[in-house]
């Protein structure tokens, strides 16, 4: 061992020399055949620590720093120790810290400030003493209410793994990764967010939990934390008078603060001087200094101040040695938590190892350096595979240690608002622990987790959403997942009873599940679908909870509002529904507003009967109609009709045809009104011939009110469950649930226009102006004419270029879609809620509303033969009924659609599927010379005996050829 510099109290070790400086190093003879492995420097005193665990001091003894009374200018044994192995110690300006194996603390010295945590009024403290744990765990209890299983946790220490002392205070690090202070705070080295008050116990700093810490340092008055995430990040404290904190200023900093000047360099060692600092970056040699300079020990060729790190001049080199890339460096660092992991598995006393583990364990890309609120810089994947190496099948020991220590240490300790951007990847990564997919964990860890993330401030969560984001789809849906299984398991613990004491608790677990799942939806919306919408349904909904029950509490929340009345609604959270669940609501807003307005209609017709000046109401909706004058008839009578008629239940009676509307009837009226007003003779709508579709024509010569008709008989399609022919694209019902059209919708509609402008877009070059000759106007050709239209104010000088062409595409799509139908489809908005308008459309997307007005074309004609009931003599194996479905299934697309048409009513089939339709076929009497003849309004057939392949279909084509008309059978 070597020393050097002021040797007047013996501090150098080299015993009764004569020289008071020794300027150069000089052999210390004292610990010859000894290993020596730390020094820690006093103002006026030194301690050394040997390998076999025994610590020496020397130097000046005036106020007890020493810890013995011996020689001082020779290193003496501190006796005291002598029964402890210790591993680090650390030296204050007259105190002095040990740390021994078991991670227990051991001050002397100096104790006025309250620097050795002893929580006494002895100004000096001249033997060793241990401090007791007055920062253990605080003792709490946690209920697991849906289990009925009382927890409670034990009072363990926390075990430190750390020491480093300033002039005036210390702090400590523990195995879990947390940073305790205590000591002097005149400038707020304690960086507890306060100064001034000196604090003689050790007091954990809450704003830096939830980051994982490798080393911590203490200057004079200033304190440093260095993080284990790989990143290097260095936070600091205290007094800064100097620029020692390297935030480019002089100001005192009472809460820890990053260094953003060093991120990007991955520092993997401070050291703190009185006033001046030093930082190393060994992966590329560097070094950095900041703070007082006047005596040269910033090593920067200079004695002037730095306040922000600057390199020190040195012959230092990048390191070439194995594992020295960033990448290797930190596999070496989880490589070594895995195995500290698996030796210490049977220790007890590591209750906080969860903490360290999971912490360490975020790994990094190789760009992290530009970790930002919109880049993360989390491999998700590794930190999947480290997980799942760290917890392991055989070793379930290690499981039930790591998830204890999550449900009692980690978890309850996340904070609201986390000091830095690098704690946030802790609610990345821990997700992807196998211990968040086991359910017995549920109550206990996943659900508290979930709670936490919800209590995070707006800023917080905003970077949370940014980063999920950037999720690759199935890491995504991991995440989704594992919360949908948390609703699923929560309602099936319902269902088999929750006692009503514990009512309250669930409702709390179940609203927080759901509100996280809320807060996924939400960032998978905003970013153009990491998964498609459908992925957030819950299919077991339909089995698991009343529905309809459900809806009719929502409504009278919606309509009277009670506070948190502990009752939780699933369509508060509409996402989670599927398509069947959606229609069981709209067929229950149908029912409760038909059966109020039948109410309605009856109270009024009991009212005519006593008070003459009341009329006598029709309790549904007539609609008398002929065949040939049905837009005209219907007309008549929906304008004498008032909004509440709508809401009444729909019968259709066709003049001359004696059919009772049991749903047939209703369903071809639909379908023929539709026919006749889609009509091109009137030109209210332009049909697209590559796409199919029809939108609204902005040159129509019809009165608009007919606009207003046909959305009116689009809500009473929906209103009353009957599908039909309106091939309108997506983008229509955007606009009725008010959500905006966009490219994607006008390349539904105009395949060639979409793809154009789409071109436009992805056009890279520089010549644009050149090569597409655009400006903000839009060519229109109506009745033979063309006219150009300006899409923007003096849109014909406005050149589309690189800079403003998104803003072109976007007044493109605004102008087919809105501007140029603003009064046709205002009307026809304003005709659709007179029918639909109320709170469950909101429940549905743009796709599944269409499939509830026109159905969908999802056909699986094996599931229509599976779903077909047979009535009489027939049944699957008849032999008539064999050649029929052979026969069927036979037949080319467009008539088995016509079959459809013929038997239902509609060619088209429902959102549920082909299982909805519920065909029945029964024989009829009669030989083989009779037409099969469909029940439309019952979807049920009459099929004569047919016994031949041919007859039956030259039969069947024969009566689906002719299928309009409804007459008794």
């Amino acid at each position: 061992m070597l020393c050097w510099g002021n040797a007047s109290y013996g501090q150098l070790g080299l015993g009764g020399i004569d020289e008071e400086i020794v300027l150069e190093p000089r052999k210390c003879e004292y610990f010859h055949g000894k290993q020596v492995c730390d020094v820690g420097c006093g103002r006026r005193h030194t301690a050394f620590l040997l390998e076999d665990g025994t610590v020496y001091t020397c130097g000046c003894n005036d106020l007890g720093q020493l810890g013995h009374e011996k020689s001082r200018k020779k290193p003496e044994q501190v006796v005291a120790l002598d029964a402890q192995i210790i591993v680090a110690m650390s030296c204050g300006e007259s105190h002095t810290l040990a740390l021994n194996d078991k991670g227990q603390i051991f001050s002397w010295g100096l104790g006025s400030d309250g620097q050795l945590g002893l929580n006494n009024f002895e100004e000096c403290v001249r033997v060793p003493r241990f401090i007791c744990q007055s920062y253990s765990d605080d003792e709490t209890r946690l209920q697991t209410t849906l289990t009925f299983i009382r927890k409670q946790t034990n009072n363990d220490h926390v075990q430190i793994t750390q020491v480093a002392c300033g002039y005036w205070h210390s702090h400590a690090l523990s195995r879990g990764g947390q940073v305790f202070s205590w000591g002097q705070n005149r400038y707020g080295q304690l960086g507890l967010g306060k100064k001034g008050q000196s604090i003689s116990t050790p007091q954990i700093i809450k704003s830096l939990q939830g980051i994982p810490f490798a080393q911590i340092s203490a200057g004079g008055a200033h304190s440093f934390a260095l993080t284990l995430s790989g990143e290097g990040g260095v936070f600091t404290f205290g007094a800064g008078g100097y620029g020692q904190l390297g935030h480019n200023s002089t100001n005192h900093e009472i809460n820890p603060r990053k260094v953003f000047e060093l991120m990007g360099s991955v520092v993997t060692q401070i050291a703190c001087g009185r006033q001046h600092t030093l930082a190393f970056t060994p992966s590329s040699g560097k070094m950095d200094s900041f703070g007082l300079g006047g005596n040269g020990q910033l090593g920067t060729r200079s004695s002037c101040n730095r306040k922000s790190p600057a390199p020190v001049k040195g012959p230092w080199v990048a390191s070439n040695t194995p594992g020295g890339t960033d990448e290797a460096q930190q596999i070496n660092l989880h490589q070594g938590i895995f195995q500290d992991c698996r030796t210490e598995r049977n220790n007890k006393g590591h209750r906080n190892l969860s903490i360290h583990l999971f912490l360490a364990s975020i790994p990094f890309h190789p760009d992290h350096y530009s970790t930002s609120s919109k880049c993360s810089g989390v491999d998700m994947n590794m930190a999947r595979i480290l997980f799942h190496r760290v917890i392991q099948q055989d070793h379930p020991e290690i499981a039930q240690q790591i998830a204890a220590s999550l449900e009692k240490n980690l978890i309850p300790r996340l904070s609201s608002s986390p000091p830095d951007i690098e704690a946030l990847r802790l609610y990345l990564t821990l997700p992807e622990c196998p211990l968040f997919k086991d359910r017995n964990n549920y109550v206990t860890i996943v659900i508290p987790f979930a709670k936490s993330l919800l209590s995070l401030k707006e800023a917080a969560l905003r970077v949370l959403g940014n980063w999920w984001s950037t999720f690759e789809p199935p890491v995504f849906q991991l995440l989704v997942e594992l919360y949908k299984d948390v609703v699923v398991y929560l309602l099936q613990m319902h269902k088999v009873g929750i006692p009503s004491v514990e009512q309250r608790i669930f409702t709390c677990f179940l609203d927080t599940s759901l509100r996280f799942l809320e807060i996924l939806h939400t960032v998978n919306e905003r970013a153009g679908h990491i998964i498609q919408y459908d992925k957030f349904y819950i299919h077991e909904l339909d089995d698991l909870i009343d529905i309809r029950n459900d809806y009719v509490t929502w409504i009278q929340r919606q309509m009277y509002p009670m506070g948190h009345d502990g009752v939780v609604t699933l369509c508060r959270y509409p996402f989670v529904f599927d398509a069947q669940a959606k229609t069981t609501l709209l067929q229950t807003d149908a029912v409760i507003q038909m059966q109020m307005a039948v109410d309605q209609a009856q109270m009024q017709n009991f009212s005519s009967m006593f008070l003459p000046a009341v009329e006598s109401v029709n309790p549904c909706l007539i609609l008398i109609v002929r065949r040939e004058n049905i837009v005209g008839d219907t007309m008549e009578v929906l304008r004498k009709s008032k909004n509440v008629d709508y809401k009444k239940p729909l019968k259709v009676i066709f003049v001359g045809e004696e059919a009772v509307d049991a749903g047939g009837v209703r369903k071809e009226f639909f379908l023929l009104i539709m026919k006749e007003l889609l009509d091109p003779k009137y030109g209210m709508f332009r049909y697209y011939e590559e796409s199919m579709l029809i939108w609204f024509s902005n040159k129509t010569f019809e009165d608009i009110d007919l606009f207003n008709l046909i959305g009116v008989i689009c809500g009473l399609a929906i209103y009353n469950l009957t599908i039909v022919e309106l091939n309108f694209p997506v983008a229509l019902y955007k606009k009725l649930l008010k959500k905006k059209p966009t490219l994607d919708d006008l390349k539904e509609l105009m395949p060639d226009v979409g793809r154009s402008l789409q071109q436009l877009l992805d056009y890279t070059e520089d010549d644009l102006e050149e090569t597409f000759c655009l400006n903000f106007t839009i060519t229109e050709e109506n009745y033979g004419a063309t006219e150009v239209l300006e899409l923007v104010p003096n849109g014909e000088d406005i050149n589309v270029n690189k800079s403003n062409r998104q803003d072109f595409v976007n007044a493109y799509v605004d102008y087919v879609f809105n501007t140029s139908v603003a009064p046709l489809f205002e009307c026809f908005y304003a005709g659709f809620h007179k029918v639909c308008g109320g709170k469950v459309l909101e429940l549905f997307q743009p796709n599944e509303l269409q499939a509830m007005v026109i159905g969908n074309t999802n056909y699986d004609w094996t599931e229509l033969e599976k779903s077909t009931e047979y009535k009489g003599e027939y049944w699957a194996d008849h032999p008539t009924i064999r050649l029929f479905w052979e026969v069927f299934h036979s037949l080319p697309l467009e008539k088995k659609k016509q079959f459809l048409l013929f038997l239902t009513g509609s060619d088209r089939i429902p959102i549920l599927g082909m299982k909805c339709l519920k065909l029945v076929i029964q024989p009829t009497g009669g030989g083989e010379h009779y037409l099969p003849v469909a029940h439309t309004c019952f979807n049920l057939l009459d099929l004569p005996k047919y016994t031949t392949l041919e007859t039956l279909r030259e039969k069947l084509l024969q009566a689906i050829d002719h299928n309009q008309g409804f007459n008794l059978a």
